[in-house]
């Protein structure tokens, strides 16, 4: 298994400042950020309003880290395509939002993206099994989505467990995400279920160091994953 991948996500972030808090955790070597995690809300899908496409556009333009886009919106196949066109490097839609999740990922995938589907905290794994074929990262909620700072919901690891298992005997070929409450109290629960890349909010940006919170988070999760 490759070594896990930490997304550090500017929600937790100073959003006067992002391009000085993205640059904390691009530095080359172990505290670098594998990819950086953008939360994009529209205040319909969640009860919460945070950025859109020009701001992700200018962050592009600001670090050569990963972008993941994580779009917790209404009416994702009408608006995610334009954040793969962007430059993003994994854009995530929400199974519950979208009309077709298939159609969706192969127009993300055309769009030069990685096509990732996310399901909330209440939301079954099993249905979407076969549109998860199609997909490239699947984005576990371990928090309802929309506010960060939430704890963690432990109960959703049994869908990692479940992703893991088909991704290991091949019936999925995918990178298994986790979102919500990780921190070095949580990402080792997560990490022996069997996430590849954890996004930690206020774990890295709550930091006084954000790039040694990144590679202390990495160093946890691949501790376990080797015991």
């Amino acid at each position: 298994m490759a070594s896990p991948l930490i997304a550090p996500s500017i929600l937790s972030a100073d959003f006067a400042k992002l391009g000085e808090e993205i640059a904390a955790v691009a530095h080359p070597g172990p505290t670098r950020a594998d990819w950086v995690h953008v939360d994009v809300m529209d205040a319909h899908f969640v009860p919460n309003l945070t950025l859109g496409l020009p701001v992700v556009q200018s962050l592009l333009k600001s670090t050569d880290v990963p972008i993941d886009c994580h779009l917790m919106i209404d009416d994702p196949d009408r608006w995610a395509i334009g954040y793969a066109e962007a430059g993003a490097y994994n854009v995530t839609v929400h199974v519950e939002a979208a009309a077709d999740p298939v159609m969706l990922a192969k127009n993300l995938r055309a769009a030069g993206a990685k096509a990732g589907l996310s399901v909330k905290p209440g939301t079954p794994l099993e249905p979407h099994l076969e549109t998860l074929k199609h997909y490239d990262t699947l984005l576990v909620m371990s928090v309802e989505p929309g506010f960060g700072g939430q704890s963690f919901i432990a109960d959703v690891l049994e869908k990692v467990r479940t992703a893991r298992r088909l991704a290991d005997t091949g019936h999925l070929k995918l990178i298994v995400e986790i979102d919500g409450g990780i921190n070095s109290d949580t990402i080792e629960q997560a990490a022996e279920a069997g996430v590849d890349c954890f996004v930690a909010g206020s774990a890295v940006y709550g930091a006084e160091d954000p790039g040694r919170a990144v590679a202390a988070l990495r160093e946890q999760a691949a501790r376990v994953r080797v015991s």
